[in-house]
């Protein structure tokens, strides 16, 4: 990726395939708090202590001069049991990344499964003191990665549509013997 950057360029946006975020929007904020911010600016999501040992998990301080949504990270933890959580943030796989990240690409060792880990580089990055900040998403996300959350997702989206969502919600309460109650 970094060879087709132009000099301009300082930084990237990486939304992950498997990770739909509702209402759409989120990538517009992370990018005012990175044009306020500086450095690299990752999405959150708040997740119950029951969830959290699925997820990577934000270790995060409030922002003085900023609301409750933007947080400073101070460092991550991928899929803690919920009692060494260092909080209920978790990623949600959106990032505008700085032109930093592939120089901390490059440093980063081989993790599991051979590969390189963004979540590694990105340590590097608070390591080094570069600015790493959290947009806490109020919406809803989906994990695509599986067959149920594909298919919730799937409902969830259709429900929205004016085309689709009165005869799918039609459909749902007869399907699930709702009608007249």
């Amino acid at each position: 990726m970094e060879p087709v950057l132009s000099a301009d360029d300082d930084a990237i946006a990486v939304l992950l395939p498997d990770d739909l975020v509702l209402p759409t929007g989120v990538l517009e904020t992370m990018s005012n708090v990175r044009a306020q911010r500086g450095g690299t600016v990752l999405c959150a999501i708040e997740v119950s202590s029951a969830e959290i040992s699925a997820y990577g998990v934000f270790d995060v301080e409030p922002v003085a001069d900023a609301g409750k949504d933007v947080l400073k990270v101070n460092g991550m933890v991928e899929k803690p049991k919920p009692q060494d959580a260092p909080s209920n943030y978790a990623a949600a796989g959106r990032y505008v990344l700085d032109r930093a990240i592939f120089d901390a690409l490059r440093q980063t060792e081989r993790g599991a499964g051979g590969e390189v880990q963004l979540t590694d580089a990105i340590a590097l990055l608070i390591k080094e003191g570069h600015p790493v900040h959290v947009v806490v998403h109020r919406g809803s996300r989906h994990d695509l990665g599986n067959p149920g959350g594909y298919l919730k997702a799937a409902v969830d989206f259709a429900l929205d549509r004016d085309d689709y969502g009165p005869d799918l919600r039609e459909w749902l309460v007869a399907r699930l013997g709702l009608a007249g109650r």
